[in-house]
């Protein structure tokens, strides 16, 4: 027998996990960063449904190995740029899901072709564990191996590459992946390693404009480009977001959200700055001149600087300096400005530092950091924060920002930023205006329960809200707010047409004087808040909005599903905006998910486990047909699919606030759980008869230690640096991981042991459950939170221990090839 392709498996495991990764990235240039759960299902849907059909071909697969597997790795490499370059020519739009019948169709089609490549790459693992019987530790090692570095390597060349570039390279990886294994599995001639080597070659020479993503046009840098002389004239991309830099020749731009429509002044020429073509920020050109700068008191967020004198201010969210310019305008003694991205500080403080004044500069002390970890590693005090309005209105309007998180504006984050003013200090938080009222009231409740938690027993007296014709500026003061300050929040609004929503002692005829809508519902709303029927108000308001928290991070979810029927009564009025595009999405992805996982890996694999069916040698045979209950095969696999991947999904999301990125989160704890997982799968190899209850107990006390000392590390750790964050994270799940990678294997031997025929069924199983899960995830999560999802976990690993199957089989655990679920986001033949 020939020797096992393993730097090919390496190669092809790296590729398709980076693939998995890049696609994220793209998508959030494309259309937003919260379809990765959709990816995160394709992935898995496609190393199932490999599963499926390498257990239909069995016999072939012995038979011709090494063609095969040469041409599923190269087929992996020309999908992973094919299929992405027809899929963006899809017209799939999210925010016509209600107009257009077409969208779901449009949207399965995307799910299809986008799970080609996955299809191809586990079919390239699949087969060599099925091929090489003897060697499935060594295969299995480097599968996780090169899996591992797959999820950190492309998030670190993404910082040198543009996505297009790294999906290039991915997809040449697959064809030298190709050109590999036939030299390692003894390939007589030379030729085909050679031509597998050159089409590598000819995949990288392909004009990087083919793979460019094709923005949507509904983004805000798609509308801004049709201004005619509009173009961009600078663009940084990393794993962080895709920074483009826009100028108009003819129209000069002009960016201040709110402005008093009784302002005398407008703002100078500006650049537009977008991050993957979204939350549009304002680049000023500032000549030194303070007067040109004064537009900047004529926008709502301006109100706590005529509360204050000379304050020491920090900006979270800085982006390109608009709010460092507001405050060096208000003669702030000292300015410290947080920003994420440092490609875009690069950019403030390099090809434009002279245009922009050094805004960056002498002006204000810029920190490249995330907003709640530089907060939780200070023990500076300042006298007002400001949190920018950095979000896009356009698609916040539309609902599209439904399922983010969002730490910033949580209950926590609020109580975090209050901790550090200085007596008598500000917070204040400047939202969009959207109507009826839905990110202001939220906001607003979730500064009264910071405060209430905080001990404050009058969180009224502590609070003010006003509103523009376009934005709402929330104050909250360390401190009851004086009459002075009640006067000066008066003066401010009168003198800039602005409206009142609250401030202590308000009376309902002060509110709704300017820009009047039909009713003052943001004073109306406050009260409440403020009342003792709090709950019964948020109940029954048309939106949801209870306040957000570490637990509960989606800020921008208003969506309640009884309004469903009303905003679609409203749909030739105009009513439709008020919907959250991106849930009902989710929700038809999760259709979509069932219904293709039932088709691709359910239907075939059950087909082979029929009665009658024969094995061509895939399954050991001489066993008792209907020895075991099927009706406990199919409840031990479906709560090991579920539990596993909610614990999965759970675990990135709330690493999100403790990696400081979406990304970041999803590549270290891929890694972690890649590891792990395998680690366990392979060490329950040698544990014959261990008891599947007493590895759900060890699940449960890993999960509780990590829900429990989640929380301290967030508060003490945030501010480390990445790299000891990052193995903090690491230590965390490892234990969890090594644990979740055997419950799999372990009741995959009882099945094997009492009927063979049942194994593919049983694969089955877990592959639609580990599928549907994905995305099921996401959904209850922002419904009941990360924490309930991972008790829900445990619940149905408890379910599992009840339902082991072939109780009382003493036999030994199937090898870890067969575990899907021990691999995270990616379950491997």
């Amino acid at each position: 027998m020939a020797a096992a392709p393993l730097l090919a498996v390496a190669l092809v495991s790296a590729a398709a996990l980076a693939y998995e990764i890049l696609l994220m990235r793209l998508f959030s240039v494309i259309l937003w960063h919260h379809f990765a759960y959709m990816i995160i299902s394709l992935a898995l849907l496609g190393w199932g449904a490999s599963g499926a059909l390498l257990t239909l071909a069995h016999g072939a697969v012995q038979r011709h190995f090494a063609a095969l597997f040469c041409a599923a790795a190269a087929g992996f490499g020309l999908a992973a740029i094919g299929c992405f370059m027809l899929a963006q020519r899809v017209p799939f739009n999210p925010l016509e899901m209600f107009w257009d019948p077409r969208q779901p169709a449009w949207l399965l089609a995307v799910y299809l072709l986008l799970l080609l490549p996955f299809l191809c790459a586990g079919a390239c693992v699949c087969m060599a564990l099925s091929r090489f019987r003897g060697q499935v530790s060594r295969i299995y090692s480097v599968d996780i191996l090169g899996a591992g570095a797959g999820s950190l390597g492309i998030v670190a060349l993404l910082f040198v590459l543009s996505p297009a570039d790294a999906l290039q390279l991915i997809g040449a990886l697959g064809c030298v992946a190709a050109a590999v294994g036939w030299i390692e599995c003894g390939g007589r001639r030379r030729w085909p390693a050679l031509a597998l080597l050159a089409l590598a070659g000819l995949l990288l020479l392909l004009p990087s404009d083919w793979m460019a993503p094709a923005m949507s046009p509904y983004k805000e840098l798609s509308q801004t480009l049709r201004i005619p002389g509009t173009r961009v004239v600078a663009q940084r991309s990393s794993p962080l977001g895709l920074v483009s830099v826009v100028e108009s020749a003819r129209i000069p731009l002009r960016h201040a959200p709110g402005l008093s429509l009784t302002a005398a002044t407008e703002p100078p020429p500006q650049w537009g700055v977008f991050t993957d073509g979204e939350g549009l920020n304002a680049l000023t050109r500032f000549d030194g001149r303070r007067d040109s700068l004064a537009h900047l008191d004529q926008i709502s967020s301006a109100l706590p600087y005529h509360l204050l004198r000379a304050p020491h201010v920090l900006v979270l969210g800085a982006g390109a300096g608009q709010d460092v310019l507001q405050a060096h305008y208000h003669g702030a003694r000292r300015i410290d400005a947080v920003e994420l991205n440092p490609q875009l500080v690069e950019l403030v403080r390099g090809p434009f530092a002279a245009a922009a004044g050094g805004v960056y500069g002498p002006m204000a002390q810029v920190h490249v950091a995330e907003a709640r970890g530089f907060i939780a590693a200070s023990r500076q005090r300042y006298d007002l924060i400001q949190v920018a309005l950095l979000d896009s209105f356009s698609a916040s309007s539309a609902g599209l920002y439904a399922l983010a998180e969002n730490y910033l504006y949580t209950v926590e984050a609020l109580q975090d930023d209050l901790r550090h003013l200085q007596p008598g200090g500000l917070l204040a938080v400047t939202r969009w205006v959207t109507l009826p009222p839905r990110d202001a009231l939220k906001l607003f409740a979730a500064a009264v329960v910071a405060l209430e938690r905080s001990g404050v027993g009058d969180p009224a007296s502590r609070l003010a809200l006003i509103r523009s014709w376009k934005t709402s500026t929330l104050l909250v003061k360390n401190g009851a707010l004086t009459a002075e300050d009640i006067a000066a929040i008066k003066a401010f609004c009168v003198d800039r047409s602005f409206d009142l929503a609250f401030y202590p002692g308000m009376q309902p005829g002060e509110a709704n004087r300017f820009n009047v809508v039909e009713g003052p519902d943001l004073f109306d709303g406050a009260q409440a808040l403020l009342g003792a029927g709090r709950g019964e108000f948020m109940a029954r308001y048309k939106f949801h909005i209870e306040p957000a928290t570490d637990d509960k991070p989606h800020f921008f979810h208003f969506f309640k599903w009884r309004s469903l029927p009303e905003l679609l009564a409203l749909k030739e009025q105009g009513g439709l905006p008020l919907l959250e595009w991106g849930y009902p999405v989710l929700v038809a992805t999760l259709l979509q998910a069932l219904v293709a996982s039932l088709l691709l890996i359910g239907l075939p694999l059950a087909w082979v486990a029929r009665p009658g069916a024969g094995h061509d040698g895939c399954m050991p045979g001489g066993n008792m047909p209907g020895a075991l209950s099927r009706p406990r095969v199919l409840a031990y696999f479906l709560a090991i699919g579920f539990g596993f991947m909610f614990i999965e999904i759970a675990f990135i999301q709330k690493f999100v606030l403790f990696l400081s990125h979406p990304l970041y989160a999803i590549a270290v704890v891929l890694f972690a759980f890649l590891l792990f997982a395998g680690i366990g799968s392979g060490v329950s190899a040698r544990l014959k008869g261990c008891p599947v209850a007493a590895v759900a107990g060890g699940i449960a006390l890993s999960a509780a230690l990590c829900l429990l000392l989640l929380p301290w590390l967030f508060a003490h750790a945030t501010g480390l640096p990445d790299a000891a964050r990052i193995l903090i994270a690491v230590a965390l799940i490892a234990p969890l991981a090594f644990f979740m990678g055997m419950p799999f294997p372990l009741g995959l031997a009882r099945v094997e042991a009492a009927e063979a025929r049942l194994v593919p069924w049983a694969w089955g199983i877990n592959g639609c459950a580990s599928v549907t899960a994905a995305v099921l995830a996401t959904l209850l999560a922002i419904h009941i939170g990360f924490t309930a999802v991972v008790v829900a976990a445990l619940l149905l690993y408890g379910v599992a221990a009840a339902a082991v199957p072939g109780r009382g089989l003493d036999s030994a655990p199937a090898s870890p090839k067969d575990d899907p679920s021990s691999k995270l986001l990616d379950p491997r033949g």
